[in-house]
Parts: structure tokens; C-alpha cells; sequence
């Protein structure tokens, strides 16, 4: 982690103490839909929507609402490199789905790789190399054993005019890999979600310090 960022983990660590967070467990069917299916849905959001309104490159939370459209979990966004703060209203009645640290690649952005085993042994290398992984909600550290890694297999999702990636606008496929945490529906009040990961490097750096606001909306 950059020292510049260490002062967020610390806010988290001394923040107001609640409740141990409620989570699915990787077994877990939330809503009838299991683990891979919701990534693949993340995935399919977080593609979908224009550079300019992403919620990954967003510093304020402002755009968190973009293309939320399912009923029942509220989709999180990481962010494209470093750490930002944001603050999210979300209803009381909705799971959480937090990425710790992932990533995707697909046919667009790569036409070289033929095959959903070619992109899944792309996704998976860059996984395998991840170094640190870190969650706290509410400042109580997530172990390392409830943060689930997912693979996320074919997709179809379409790329819009100025995508996240810079990529050709249209429909293609993709595969995703990653991290994750799966809260179930917090109480009311303010909430905080503190994520970050890292390669081993060090080169890459992901994380996100949200102040979720749950309320009647």
C-alpha cells in the first residue's frame, strides 16, 4: 500500500464499532443466484456503462446509481488504479456486492485470444499474481478466508461509445477473475466499506473507502 493511503485504513480501524458484518458464504445461492452468476452480472455491469458516468472513475460517488437496475444487491465499483473516497445511499433491503481486487478481459480488448480457456488463463495469471487483499466493514477486518475468489466464466455484455476500456463499441465476450466480499442486506444508518488490493509488484493498487448511507429511500 502507497503510504499515502495508510490514514484510511487507520479512520477505518478507529471508526464507531457494530455489529460483525453478515455475509454470504461462498456456498451461499443469494436471492436464488449463485456466486458466479452474480460476478458475471457485476461484470456485465460494470462494461456497460460510458467512461464518462463510471462509478470506477468516480471520486465522490455521484455516479453509483448508474445502470443499477437489480432489485436486490447493489452493485459496488472498484476503481481503475489508486484509492478513492466515496459516499453511497443505497435502500435498506439490499445486499452488497463488494470486489476486493479483480479483473476481466474479453474479445474486444484482446482479438489475439481465441477461446474462453485463453481468456480464462489470462484473467487467472493475473489473479494468481495478487499479493495483498484487504476488506474491513464497519472497522472489522475481513479474513482473508471469507474474502472469495470467483471466476466468472463466458459472457456476453456490449461495450458502449467510450467504454471504461477504450475498446470498439459493440457486443462481445469476456471472462472475469477476482475477489470478493457478499454482505447481506446492512441495517439502517451509516456504514463504512473500506477495500484494497495489490499485485505483488506493487505496480497495481485498488481500493475504496465508502461511506454507505442505508435508508428507507
Amino acid at each position: 500500500m502507497k503510504i499515502e493511503d495508510a490514514h484510511i485504513v487507520d479512520e477505518v480501524l478507529c471508526s464507531d464499532m457494530k455489529n460483525t458484518p453478515n455475509m454470504y458464504g461462498l456456498e451461499a445461492k443469494p436471492f436464488g443466484t449463485s456466486w458466479q452468476e452474480w460476478t458475471t452480472k457485476w461484470w456485465q455491469w460494470f462494461l456497460s456503462i460510458q467512461r464518462e458516468k463510471h462509478p470506477a472513475i468516480d471520486e465522490t460517488g455521484e455516479n453509483c446509481h448508474i445502470n443499477q437496475t437489480d432489485h436486490n444487491v447493489w452493485f459496488l465499483a472498484g476503481t481503475v488504479g489508486g484509492v478513492s473516497r466515496r459516499t453511497i445511499r443505497i435502500a435498506k433491503e439490499k445486499a452488497v456486492l463488494v470486489p476486493v481486487i479483480n479483473v476481466t478481459i474479453s474479445y474486444s480488448e484482446y482479438p489475439s485470444l481465441r477461446s474462453e480457456d485463453e481468456m480464462m488463463l489470462f484473467t487467472q495469471k493475473h489473479i494468481d499474481g495478487i499479493g495483498t487483499k484487504e476488506a474491513y466493514v464497519d472497522g472489522f477486518e475481513i479474513q482473508a478466508k471469507d474474502i472469495h475468489r470467483v471466476k466468472s466464466p463466458l459472457f456476453d455484455f456490449y461495450f458502449p461509445r467510450s467504454n471504461i476500456f477504450g475498446a470498439r463499441e459493440g457486443h462481445s465476450q469476456g471472462v472475469g477473475d477476482g475477489y470478493w466480499i457478499f454482505l447481506k442486506p446492512l441495517s439502517q444508518g451509516k456504514h463504512n466499506i473500506y477495500t484494497f488490493g495489490s499485485c505483488l509488484s506493487g505496480k497495481i493498487q485498488i481500493g475504496v473507502n465508502v461511506e454507505l448511507i442505508v435508508d428507507t429511500m
